[in-house]
């Protein structure tokens, strides 16, 4: 297995952001993506990484954003199979793990679609009885398929967890217009994911979208709909009453729950055995969906 690739740095080119897997670095009129291996779990990230995980989500996002551009604009500007402009041809390890996008301005909300009662939903609903605000059916069981997908926004949180908010305290954030929009486009694209990856024997029980504005228009950015940010089962085990097999992380973090760490940093490294095993559901995820390996 080769070596994860846990850090980038480009010299000459400034770093404007090291998030817990992607950094990002400034192009003048665009900026540069860069994914790496790093994985977190209960918000700390782990001290090695998954092999060419940031390259498995890297070509996932672009073939969605390919399969979904019918129904939005999104902010890339290189392609799947471009090669590395000049100034970032001297710098191999970004071969296939990064994206040229569009300098867009972030909204300041996570845009998260469930469709089945599962992570953070399946803690709220017992509490409350619903998520977000949104009330659900008396007695659903953990992992149950929702009566319709919802809408559930959430802050983005730069340390520690993203906080579930109701759709007002959204449309207080980002104004009702901006909100209306992105949660019906949310719900579009949702249901249009889940469709076609069913039909390839995933079920996407949820996901989150972050939207931007660039020319005055929404675009989608980020990433999208990788198993780092959705949660990915294989529809052949699925079964509603239980925690579920998965294509995404949630298979590292059913490991950590098995030891003694109280999910504050520094994280535990993960067993070679683990690392093997998540990287491969992840690239099963990027065959499933694509119909093709990596």
């Amino acid at each position: 297995m080769t070596e994860p690739v846990l850090q980038v740095d480009l010299p000459g080119i400034p770093k404007i952001k090291s998030g817990k897997v992607r950094e990002i670095f400034d192009l003048g009129d665009k900026l540069l993506f860069v994914a790496t291996d790093r994985i977190s779990a209960f918000d700390c990230v782990m001290p090695n990484g998954i092999p060419r995980k940031g390259e498995i989500l890297t070509q996932i996002s672009y073939f969605w954003f390919e399969h979904l551009k019918c129904i939005l604009a999104n902010h890339l500007i290189s392609s799947a199979g471009d090669p590395l402009p000049p100034e970032l041809a001297e710098f191999p390890q970004l071969a296939g793990r990064s994206m040229i996008v569009k300098k867009a301005k972030p909204l300041a909300i996570e845009c998260v679609v469930r469709g089945y009662l599962a992570g953070s939903g399946w803690k709220d609903y017992q509490r409350t009885n619903g998520i977000s605000g949104v009330l659900l059916p008396n007695n659903m069981k953990e992992s149950e398929m929702l009566p319709e997908p919802i809408f559930t926004p959430a802050t983005k949180a730069e340390t520690g967890h993203d906080e579930n908010i109701s759709f007002h305290e959204a449309c207080k954030l980002v104004g009702r217009e901006v909100a209306v929009a992105v949660r019906d486009l949310s719900m579009r694209i949702y249901q249009n994911a889940a469709e076609y990856a069913l039909k390839r024997g995933i079920i996407i029980a949820d996901t989150k979208f972050e939207f931007g504005i660039f020319n005055n228009r929404i675009i989608l950015i980020d990433e999208v709909l990788t198993p780092d940010s959705s949660r990915f089962w294989p529809a052949d085990k699925y079964q509603e009453g239980r925690s579920q097999p998965s294509y995404d992380k949630q298979f590292v973090r059913d490991y950590l729950e098995t030891l003694d760490w109280n999910k504050q940093p520094p994280a535990p490294s993960l067993p070679p055995e683990i690392v093997a095993k998540t990287q491969q559901k992840y690239l099963e995820a990027y065959a499933r969906l694509t119909g093709k390996p990596l």
